[in-house]
């Protein structure tokens, strides 16, 4: 308690020299009005740059003929410097959209450094070029946003979204392919949140977008800005959150066309030193305390909500963030002498809650969601209780669990006690988003969960048309009874990788010199789901009903769930929440009839979803019009109970009709 009420008092200084120095976090966060290349309403051009370890700035570009010494910049205080070009005579523009422009840095020892400005709003690549072109955007008819932002959802269903690999195609999907194609399919599918990754400038495509070079461009490769401003404002008006997978937790080395040695020192945004290189990311790390640096970073966030419409941030890399030892080589065992001490990066820390302190002012219902590995306690309270302040952090024990208990154990072995304790061990009022995979479970060297399942048997045997062998029915049951627990009794959100949801098979991989630059696994086969003669198509129905039962009956936002039963030897788990019944038989063989089963209340109850039935590709074992009736017989703590048929791999949901949602 004294170190999160120190925290908040450090975090409340830095937010009053924020007031004190730069008018407050409004005007602070506003960075990119003043910095980088601007065009003046006399038609002249503004220009900022921080560039504390340089000799010499200067601009050049198209507009000057590439003469790199024509325009210097003044210096200012603070290691910044600034520019004004008077507007020619003839009125025409002097930088017009789409000419290139460099900065020019001459450093401490002489050298002359072609630079991009770290706000530019637009890079792109030429050709077989290797290094990116900073390109001048200044539209005359920017993209005018039509639809206003959706309400929070009151349960987050979160589509895990890549823009290049949303195409079957072996190329870059486009932002105008997802907008027309994967848009429908989202909203189809019940989900009313997208992540999107890999939009921030990335130099390297198979760094699958975690090596950002420019922090305030969208990336090129998949189209233009407005492009992407079209897609956001379609997923709104379709009524879909759209979130930014934000990287502020390291960034390329790359100098030619990334932030790297900006001025010539090999500080500038990062700590010098070995203090500013992740040593597994091969990339470097921000220096925090900086003054500066928090300027770039509080804009970049601000920029992304305001000028994109971005309704909040999924942030990458949290735990390396808030340790000196990110994470490395550590096993957190959820000790409290893990999370308070030295190893702890508090100017991350206040960073982190800044952030949050921003985006939940700007717009009171955006979302945050953190990345972290280690179980900071505290990340998803308020700021005001000594807190970081994000809404939710990503429950990441339960996917390596699944993929556990798939590699080593058979199905009679799985621990049903130990299945519950990995889905509900959170702390109390701290939401967590639950998934069964995300990209990290799909990237090579691993595979998808339905890949893990059937394997080599979905190239022959996924066809409707050949018989159900036992490797394809035992995964199509498993693959939704896992997806159905972990959506009900995993989180306050769930969320899925796209394609995952129907089981998309084999892995993820971007085109790269291992690979003969092949976008053979950098795809997703979504004609597999639309193939009436397919499998997947099953899958494909059960997460969309799934996602629209909990949209009517709204577990993910109901208190968490009573958990009546774990049995071992009958491998069954029976749990309530938001007033329906969960009853999950993971045995491989065994069936119970007239199996009691635990409840709150009596009345009648009937299957408002199962696991088994037909449109699922399941066996079609239960009568949807059976009705069940509990009746007061207390039963495993349950005042009530009630007797019903439970086959094998099955998951089933009941709703007491009586007393209904």
């Amino acid at each position: 308690k004294n170190l999160a009420s120190l925290q908040y008092k450090r975090f409340n200084e830095t937010l009053n020299n924020i007031g004190e120095n730069e008018g407050g976090i409004d005007k602070f966060s506003r960075g990119y009005e003043s910095f980088g290349v601007h065009r003046c309403a006399d038609g002249g051009l503004y220009c900022k740059e921080w560039a504390p370890g340089a000799e010499g700035v200067f601009l050049t570009g198209d507009f000057n003929d590439w003469n790199p010494f024509s325009y210097p910049y003044k210096k200012l205080d603070y290691g910044k410097w600034e520019l004004y070009i008077p507007p020619k005579q003839t009125k025409s523009l002097l930088v017009p959209h789409g000419s290139k422009l460099k900065v020019v840095i001459r450093s401490k020892s002489g050298e002359i450094l072609y630079r991009i400005s770290p706000w530019a709003k637009y890079v792109t690549r030429e050709g077989d070029n290797v290094n990116y072109d900073w390109i001048h955007w200044d539209p005359e008819q920017p993209y005018k946003f039509k639809h206003s932002r959706p309400k929070k959802p009151r349960g987050l269903r979160i589509y895990e979204s890549h823009v290049g690999i949303s195409s079957y195609e072996g190329k870059i999907a486009s932002y105008k392919h997802f907008t027309c194609n994967v848009l429908p399919r989202i909203k189809d599918l019940g989900y009313n949140c997208i992540q999107m990754m890999a939009i921030m400038e990335h130099a390297y495509y198979a760094s699958f977008g975690y090596q950002i070079t420019s922090f305030f461009a969208a990336s090129s490769r998949y189209g233009t800005p407005e492009e992407l401003k079209e897609l956001v404002d379609t997923a709104h008006s379709m009524g879909i959150t759209v979130l930014l997978d934000v990287v502020h937790s390291h960034a390329s080395k790359n100098s030619e066309d990334g932030l790297n040695m900006f001025d010539g020192t090999d500080s500038c945004y990062f700590h010098s030193g070995p203090r500013g290189n992740h040593d597994l990311w091969d990339s470097r790390l921000f220096a925090y305390s900086s003054w500066e640096v928090l300027r770039f970073l509080l804009s970049n966030i601000r920029w992304w909500l305001e000028e994109y419409g971005f309704d909040g941030f999924r942030f990458d890399g949290v735990t390396s963030m808030m340790y000196h030892h990110h994470g490395m080589g550590q096993a957190f065992s959820g000790d409290y002498h893990e999370y308070f001490g030295l190893q702890v990066d508090e100017d991350a820390l206040i960073y982190l809650m800044l952030a949050n302190h921003l985006v939940h002012m700007l717009y009171p219902d955006s979302i945050t969601v953190a990345e972290d590995v280690s179980g900071m306690p505290a990340l998803c309270s308020p700021i005001s209780q000594g807190g970081v302040g994000f809404d939710y952090r990503l429950a990441m024990a339960i996917p390596d669990k699944w993929i556990q208990l798939l590699k080593e154990f058979k199905d009679e072995d799985w621990n049903m006690g130990n299945i519950v304790y990995t889905l509900t061990n959170r702390r109390y009022l701290e939401k967590c988003i639950a998934y069964a995979e995300s990209h990290d479970q799909a990237l090579v060297g691993d595979k998808t969960l339905a890949f893990w399942l059937m394997d080599a048997e979905m190239y022959t045997n996924m066809s409707v048309l050949t018989p159900f062998t036992p490797v394809i029915d035992r995964g199509i049951q498993l693959h939704k009874m896992i997806r159905l627990i972990t959506h009900a009794l995993g989180g306050e959100g769930y969320l899925n990788f796209m394609g995952n949801e129907f089981g998309h098979p084999e892995w993820l991989d971007f085109p790269r010199k291992g690979n003969n630059e092949s976008y053979h696994y950098a795809r997703r086969q979504f004609h597999l789901t639309d193939d009436d003669l397919l499998r997947y198509k099953f899958l494909n129905n059960f997460d969309r009903d799934m996602n629209k039962l909990e949209e009517r009956c709204g577990w993910l936002s109901a208190p968490q769930a009573y958990v009546s039963e774990k049995h071992e030897g009958n491998k069954i788990i029976a749990f309530e929440r938001a007033g329906l019944l969960f009853i999950f038989n993971f045995h491989p063989s065994k069936s119970y009839t007239d199996y009691r089963v635990g409840t709150t209340s009596p009345g009648k109850f009937k299957i408002v979803l199962d696991t088994d039935a037909a449109e699922y590709g399941g066996h079609q074992r239960l009568d949807h019009n059976t009705e069940f009736f509990s009746q007061p017989l207390r039963h495993n703590e349950r005042p009530c109970s009630l007797l019903v048929y439970i086959p094998n791999r099955v998951g089933l949901i009941l709703q007491n009709v009586d007393m209904p949602n």
